[in-house]
């Protein structure tokens, strides 16, 4: 059976390549000025924190997620007192961050696992596979925190920017889009992937939002093709009065 997306369109190009390289310099720059504080970006914030934050992080907001990180980790300072909560605790604890019950389940068998292996994840994607409430996402997480290894915390957010800056990816997933994961890939490669995920989130929180986008003060309005397509939209609209 043909794949629904041909070869060439799930390739990124040189050109892609090239954006995407700019792209990455110019949000560690506004990222040095913009980023936000978050107390798990702190020098102190452990690897067990960063990876449990990327868990309650998944379609909540980062502010909602902050207002309880400190409480939420006295509480449960490592991975052994989080595999040892209750269910039930849990879900009381996580209730103000929403989808508290399958939170709770996750975040408990991810804990469980952990505290069995010392705090340690597999470092290769076949075996993290694997691991109880380990799916791309989180798998990325572990991947990035605690091996080192750059890997993009590919969310709406981050699909976003890349979308706008270049061009909408052909699948309705974003797991599955093997353009947009290149993309994603390609714009973490390089010496500090951590901030150049924590700067993409940031710009797609602050400027490049879901909703009324800041198109006319983004530092991409000239470089952005969705900027780009208002602009003409725009003009159209303007002529055909």
């Amino acid at each position: 059976m043909a794949s629904p997306i041909s070869r060439r369109s799930a390739e990124l190009t040189r050109s892609d390549k090239a954006r995407i390289s700019r792209l990455r310099a110019s949000l560690l720059d506004w990222f040095d000025v913009h980023g936000r504080d978050l107390p798990w970006r702190s020098p102190t914030a452990s690897t067990y924190e960063k990876i449990c934050v990327e868990v309650l992080l998944q379609r909540t907001r980062a502010e909602t997620v902050a207002a309880i990180y400190a409480g939420f980790f006295a509480r449960y300072p490592g991975w052994r007192e989080l595999a040892l909560a209750p269910i039930s605790e849990l879900e009381d604890v996580l209730k103000p961050i929403g989808l508290w019950s399958r939170r709770a389940r996750s975040i408990n068998a991810l804990a469980t696992y952990a505290a069995e292996h010392e705090g340690v994840f597999p470092s290769k994607r076949e075996e993290l596979a694997k691991v109880p409430a380990v799916g791309q996402y989180v798998a990325n997480a572990i991947l990035l925190f605690q091996h080192g290894v750059p890997s993009p915390l590919v969310d709406v957010n981050m699909a976003r920017v890349l979308e706008r800056y270049l061009r909408p990816r052909k699948l309705a997933d974003i797991r599955h889009d093997p353009w947009l994961q290149q993309a994603a890939h390609w714009l973490v490669r390089c010496d500090d992937p951590v901030r150049v995920n924590w700067a993409t989130l940031d710009f797609a929180a602050a400027t490049c939002r879901a909703r009324n986008p800041a198109c006319l003060d983004c530092m991409f309005r000239a470089r952005c093709n969705f900027s780009r397509n208002l602009q003409l939209e725009g003009r159209s609209a303007t002529a055909s009065k």
